[in-house]
């Protein structure tokens, strides 16, 4: 292994990390798994190299991190796990990619590691996944020219969502850390107010083949921390189709089901993403399957831009300003499929 070839990635066994190892390999890179249990590590890569590891042991994060070019870290929850693995990786001076839709822990990085990776001079890119990396380069490449705009709008409209059990755990700590209040992205800050009542429900024109659809507002995604970390937009507002979002509060929905031999589920997505400044408005739309295969091709795509040297700045930088929105959406041609709307 060469450290230009070699990229660990932190809780590799989980549903996720399992996507990120493939992509790495189907690129060329040498994967290095990282987890917290050796005998998961040897049953889900008889074939790699691995190391174990502990968020709670920092040497061993030393340890696990020697000769990497970069690391992934797939580990939720990521109010746990982000912090410990971010300085294992300042300390490695190695770039730091995650794929948290955690608020709360993407508010963390930004705030308590934005000076010490800009003095290291190394990247670090939270939220490089469904949500919160793909709203936020869409939302980027939809501002095209423009240097400010009035308000974003961020539609999810997934066919289905069959959480992953980290997907409930991390929901669950995420709610726990904000007691239970509902969060919103309005006048140039994050709002916290009581969950009273029913979410509103509204309905959303997204392209065919999903088409028009209810959705519920205020269901506040990891956008409302990316997009205003770079963007001067006072009002940034997320949205999920009505059914996802009954899917995901049911007790008992079943975890995704592969039907692929990539392990992919059968559920697919639209990312409709609307801008407005003034009184123009600018749209583009990203089409693609399974929420969190597609996290996988964004993660590593991420990776090898950084250690090309493809950025655009150095630090804590949400993906829409690490790198050039609209050539990395187009690098991702073989997962997405993107349409450009009329206003």
């Amino acid at each position: 292994m060469t450290r230009s070839q070699t990229v660990a990635v932190y809780g590799a066994y989980g549903h996720t990390g399992r996507f990120v190892v493939a992509q790495l390999r189907a690129q060329g890179f040498t994967a290095l798994p990282l987890g917290r249990d050796a005998d998961r590590l040897a049953e889900s890569f008889p074939d790699l190299a691995h190391r174990v590891a502990s968020v709670d042991d920092p040497a061993s994060l030393d340890r696990a991190l020697r000769g990497a070019a970069a690391v992934i870290n797939c580990a939720g929850p990521f109010a746990l796990t982000a912090g410990p693995v971010i300085e294992a990786a300042l300390r490695a001076r190695i770039p730091y990619v995650d794929v948290a839709a955690e608020i709360e822990a993407n508010v963390d990085t930004f705030a308590h590691f934005t000076d010490q990776a800009r003095a290291a001079g190394t990247a670090v890119v939270p939220a490089m996944a469904f949500f919160g990396g793909l709203g936020d380069l869409l939302v980027t490449a939809a501002m095209g020219d423009w240097t400010s705009a009035d308000e974003a709008h961020v539609a999810y409209g997934l066919s289905s969502w069959h959480p992953t059990g980290g997907t409930l755990v991390s929901g669950t700590v995420s709610r726990d850390r904000r007691d239970g209040r509902r969060v919103r992205y309005t006048g140039g800050r994050l709002a916290y107010h009581a969950a009273d009542g029913e979410l509103p429900t509204l309905d959303w024109d997204f392209p065919a083949p999903l088409g028009p659809r209810p959705v519920y507002g205020d269901f506040t995604m990891a956008d409302v921390v990316t997009v205003p970390s770079h963007l001067p937009i006072p009002e940034v507002r997320t949205y999920m189709a009505t059914g996802a979002a009954r899917d995901l509060g049911t007790p008992g929905t079943p975890a995704p089901v592969a039907v692929d031999d990539q392990g992919r589920s059968a559920q697919t997505f639209t990312v409709d993403v609307l801008v407005r400044a003034g009184g123009e408005q600018r749209r583009i739309a990203a089409h693609g399957r399974d929420i969190y295969a597609i996290s996988a091709p964004l993660a590593v795509e991420a990776v090898r831009r950084i250690l090309d040297g493809r950025t655009l700045t150095t630090g804590v930088a949400s993906a829409g300003q690490m790198f050039d929105a609209p050539d990395f959406l187009r690098a991702l041609s073989a997962d997405l499929s993107l349409e450009p709307r009329s206003a």
